[in-house]
């Protein structure tokens, strides 16, 4: 897998737990434990969860897993999720990304959403089972086609780059509209390129900056670097220096090289800013230090 992809796809796969759904009336500890030890798979999950995020009881990462292996080992799918989460994080258990992957199968094949994500997620690594972007496109086809964001982000990477699946840009464009509605920035940012470069759509500036500004204001550095292209440019949008020396800011202070050269070079040139000799050195400096080329002559 190419390092485009990599960086594209890093997901922290942060555990995600879903909360247990209670009734009107929150069952205390000591409820929930009763009908837990008669057998009840559902008990044993809220249990879990109970141990887990520290509800009605003192956190206990071991007696969470517990609880989610007893419910699991029943059929339960979300304990089978959660029982592999804590495996893939080594939580309450030593870390194991094997167990991870078959706690992930078992809930991904009844049909979980965040099971079949995390899935494809293993095998896009290699972590716990051979690496195969052609079994992860499928299992985040699964989770894309129940409305995960970022499968449906994922999948039209995978689309984008033929990673696991033949190259398809109007695929990925597919995949990225339906995630960046949902509000995924990295999909956001994604479709703005596309529309940018007349990939698997027609060439439409308008359309570009539109989705690089949705990306941009939710904190996308790299939209926020291309938001401020579009303004230097004139692309889709009146040119305005000032615009983009605001957006060659904030992607600059996110630590992006090329929007750090870029604001150098505005105030040096005085060009939507004051000029500053002081100030275009300081983000020359700053480029530089990350091997940007340019900043470096």
């Amino acid at each position: 897998m190419n390092s485009l992809l990599k960086k594209m796809m890093v997901a922290l796969l942060s555990l995600g737990l879903a909360q247990a759904v209670w009734a009107d009336n929150v069952p205390d500890f000591k409820e929930t434990l009763q009908v837990a030890e008669q057998g009840d798979a559902a008990a044993q999950y809220n249990l879990g969860v109970m141990y887990d995020q520290g509800q009605g009881v003192r956190q206990d990462y071991v007696q969470a897993v517990q609880w989610y292996r007893k419910a699991a080992e029943q059929g339960h799918a979300v304990a089978q999720y959660n029982l592999g989460s804590m495996y893939d994080q080594g939580q309450g258990v030593r870390q194991d990304y094997a167990q991870a992957v078959g706690w992930f199968r078992k809930a991904a094949e009844q049909g979980g959403a965040k099971a079949q994500l995390h899935l494809g997620l293993m095998y896009v690594q290699g972590r716990g089972v051979r690496q195969d972007d052609a079994q992860a496109a499928q299992w985040f086809r699964k989770a894309a086609e129940q409305g995960v964001a970022q499968a449906q982000y994922n999948l039209g990477v995978m689309y984008n780059q033929g990673q696991g699946v033949h190259q398809d840009y109007v695929q990925a464009v597919q995949w990225y509209r339906k995630a960046a509605e949902q509000g995924s920035a990295d999909a956001q940012y994604n479709l703005g390129v596309m529309y940018a470069n007349g990939q698997g759509v027609r060439q439409d500036d308008e359309q570009a900056v539109g989705w690089f500004r949705k990306a941009a204001e939710q904190g996308g550095a790299k939209a926020q670097l291309h938001l401020g292209l579009m303004y230097v440019q004139g692309r889709g949008v009146r040119q305005d220096d000032a615009q983009a020396a605001q957006w060659f800011r904030k992607a600059a202070e996110q630590g992006v090289a090329q929007a750090q050269y870029n604001l150098a070079v505005m105030y040096a040139k005085g060009r939507g800013v004051r000029q500053d000799g002081e100030q275009a050195v300081q983000w020359f400096r700053k480029a530089a230090e990350q091997g940007y080329p340019q900043a470096q002559l």
